[in-house]
């Protein structure tokens, strides 16, 4: 049988026994897309499985691993499969990651380095490195998300960015606030000087020589100007801040903000999970990093309820 029929079959089969199934279905889609939906299930072998997998082992890598794994439960007991190409021995789950959470004072210092980390800059010139971290602070977006606009996606003219097809494979419309959407401005009449192409399908961020720029170069400069800028954490996390902190210091800031204007939190929880475009609520409460801020607003709102329903059963 095909991976994509069996894969059909199978969510079909949890959904008749009354679940919804929708995280671990994107993500056997996922593992479909991979490996290839018109792969015989019998040719799909470890070495394909343990790419899928990744590396180094993290909670998303046990994620993956415990969808698959009752997957094949259900294709061995239906006889699609004699035995299963998952590994036997089950890594241990890492320690819990902790997101380093940017303050505005972090983002001023990194702006401000974008012309001094490094003394050439061969290919990511710093007007275009601080219009990137300014999109990722400011809009949430994945570094992928951000390096794949187009001209066609950027609506300046309506704050409105198209996000095509990246993980998990949705698309989605991004809108940005007028103070980024300036910025954005701002970058597009240099990269307009700089006589880059503005054909629909050219990069909205290109490097010197007008090409797009790939994760690698953007997140390697990054590590340089954050030493450079002199932030790093001191605590015992494993990793020194990231790009992709950016984000989860995004998702952070806006609850904040729910909080400080008296917002219903929770009811506006899934229009951010729709926002950064996770497949489940439970993605987006794992970027919510419980920084002192964030917890003395969420203490405050908790203090104000139980005050205001002191006198109900």
């Amino acid at each position: 049988m095909k991976l994509r029929d069996l894969i059909a079959d199978y969510v079909d089969f949890r959904q008749s026994m009354g679940q919804k199934f929708t995280s671990c279905g994107h993500l056997l889609q996922a593992f479909c897309h991979a490996i290839g939906g018109e792969t015989e299930i019998t040719d799909v072998d470890r070495e394909q499985v343990l790419f899928f997998l990744g590396r180094p082992v993290t909670c998303y890598w046990h994620r993956k691993y415990h969808t698959l794994a009752p997957f094949y439960r259900y294709a061995i007991s239906r006889g699609y499969v004699s035995a299963s190409p998952l590994p036997t021995t089950i890594p241990k789950v890492p320690p819990q990651f902790v997101p380093y959470i940017y303050t505005d004072e972090d983002v001023q210092r990194l702006l401000n380095a974008t012309t001094s980390y490094r003394s050439i800059h061969i290919l990511l010139e710093p007007h275009t490195f601080r219009a990137i971290l300014l999109l990722l602070y400011g809009s949430g977006l994945r570094i992928s998300e951000a390096l794949s606009l187009r001209m066609a996606d950027v609506d300046l003219s309506d704050a409105l960015l198209q996000i095509r097809e990246t993980k998990f494979y949705k698309s989605r419309l991004v809108p940005i606030g007028t103070d980024l959407r300036q910025a954005m401005v701002q970058y597009a009449a240099t990269r307009r000087k700089a006589g880059h192409s503005e054909m629909p399908d050219s990069p909205f961020f290109s490097g010197r020589n007008g090409t797009q720029l790939t994760i690698p170069t953007v997140q390697q400069a990054f590590r340089q100007l954050r030493a450079h800028a002199g932030i790093r954490r001191l605590d015992s996390a494993r990793y020194q801040p990231r790009l992709h902190d950016l984000r989860h210091a995004f998702a952070v800031n806006r609850v904040v903000a729910w909080y400080r204007s008296g917002a219903d939190v929770p009811r506006l929880l899934p229009k951010l999970s729709t926002y950064l475009g996770h497949i489940s609520l439970s993605s987006t409460q794992r970027y919510l990093a419980m920084t002192p801020e964030l917890l003395q607003q969420a203490s405050q709102r908790f203090e104000w309820y139980a005050i205001a329903g002191g006198g109900h059963e």
